[in-house]
């Protein structure tokens, strides 16, 4: 195991890591922002380094200072979290290059993946179903206009360097196609440093449903089951939970082969996650995975007991599964929400000063925060400051505990979306297990 491990990132997850750093008996080295010097995770780490002004670019995505950092700090490893530069081959490759492991897969696996028409296209070749779309990227607006003339409208327009919903949009013509491409580009180039474009056929009211894996260097592979991440404003995800309430047995182990079949052909190692969207007719396709852990990987820790953050370390440091996939069992049902300094009737972000915090404490709930009373919210960096976890027995019981809790927790001082994660676990929908990725969209046209 390592000695000291520098953590490459910020609020909730950093404390997160640090947690697991702790319990295994391995040092920790923080780095902040000066908007971020009185931080949690840098009260936490054992040491802390600034990094830069506020302003992420010079900071948190500052690869050259984190660097200089992790090698004067004399760090074995560095995590990056997720977000930030957790999916950046040349900071993977610069971290491989100055001796220092980097706890995720190798820089070439990330660049793959990231490359979203590459990634589609490495998947159908390893036998994984893709939805239909072009076969290429392209910069060209009238390109993508003749490729999708071969494809057919509606279609979801993407960035094939993209993530988290930045520069999609579905599209039902092509003359809403002219529109909104230039924009999508444009967003695209501006947080992703690459404007190409692609489409794919939409699929309406599909579930969005992920596996977990985890593979070792020695070429093990186990999946640890499904997330169900259907709940999304603006292709994000809000409200995630395990098992996911759609499956049936057969479909669940089909799911979960298919990840663990990919995954070793493609010779992926760490954590990763294959994202999926499964139709009206339980046809599964591939969406994207992500090579890093996820926000919401705490509901999988929930039901099978396994520290995901812990096989992240052991397994870079070179360490083989300990496990096998019939020892990894799902036991009850958990359910996350993710809690946004936003105004929950228009989502944009509100910064301000904590004025107060309660977290009820309550057998089964799990809270991951990262804002105390005085902590201020600023508008440099992702609104998401909180979130809760419920373990139950039964679905019911989970959704009834989460509920109870999130109606008594309070961060005061900004405005949070917490009234609208009550709707929505409130919703006769949600309650009955039918929410597709169209929810949120529907509910509030509803009013």
């Amino acid at each position: 195991m390592f000695t000291r491990v520098l953590i490459a990132n910020r609020g909730e997850i950093a404390l997160r890591i640090l947690r697991t750093c702790k319990k295994l008996g391995v040092k920790t080295v923080a780095i902040y922002s000066e908007a971020d010097q009185n931080a949690l995770h840098v009260q936490m780490a054992d040491e802390s380094y600034v990094v830069g002004p506020p302003k992420v670019q010079e900071s948190y995505l500052n690869i050259n200072k984190i660097i200089e950092i992790a090698k004067k700090s004399q760090v074995d490893a560095i995590h990056p979290g997720y977000g930030l530069l957790s999916e950046n081959a040349d900071f993977a490759r610069r971290c491989q290059n100055e001796n220092i492991v980097f706890i995720g897969p190798k820089p070439e696996m990330i660049e793959l993946m990231g490359e979203k028409v590459k990634a589609r296209n490495a998947m159908k070749n390893v036998g994984f179903p893709v939805i239909p779309g072009t076969e290429t990227a392209t910069e060209d607006e009238e390109e993508l206009v003749q490729a999708i003339s071969q494809l057919g409208y509606p279609i979801m327009l993407k960035a094939s360097a993209g993530g988290g919903g930045i520069g999609m949009q579905k599209v039902e013509n092509e003359g809403q196609l002219r529109k909104v491409f230039s924009s999508n580009q444009k967003r695209a180039e501006m947080f992703f440093g690459n404007g190409e474009m692609f489409a794919e056929k939409a699929i309406d009211r599909a579930r969005h449903i992920e596996v977990q894996i985890l593979a070792d260097q020695k070429g093990d592979v186990v999946h640890l089951w499904e997330r169900d991440c259907s709940v999304q404003r603006r292709n994000q995800k809000v409200v995630e939970e395990s098992p996911s309430p759609f499956l049936d047995e057969e479909l669940r182990r089909k799911m979960g082969k298919l990840a663990t079949d990919a995954v070793k052909k493609l010779g992926y190692t760490n954590a990763g996650t294959i994202e999926c969207l499964v139709d009206d007719d339980k046809q599964v396709y591939f969406l994207e995975m992500n090579t890093r852990l996820q926000v919401e990987h705490p509901v999988t820790e929930e039901i099978t007991g396994i520290d995901l953050v812990e096989w992240q370390l052991r397994i870079a440091a070179g360490e083989s599964l300990s496990f096998k996939q019939k020892d990894i069992k799902q036991q009850g049902h958990a359910i996350e929400v993710r809690i946004y300094a936003e105004d929950p009737k228009t989502f944009y972000p509100s910064p301000g000063t904590i004025s107060n915090v309660h977290l009820p404490m309550v057998e089964g709930i799990r809270h991951e925060c990262a804002v105390e009373k005085g902590t201020v919210v600023t508008p440099y960096y992702d609104p998401m400051i909180a979130k809760l976890i419920a373990k139950g027995d039964s679905r019911s019981e989970a959704i009834t505990k989460i509920s109870t809790v999130l109606e008594q927790y309070r961060i005061e001082g900004i405005k949070t979306n917490i009234p609208m994660l009550l709707d929505v676990l409130s919703h006769p929908v949600f309650q009955a297990g039918e929410v597709t990725t169209a929810f949120v969209s529907d509910f509030y046209k509803k009013g």
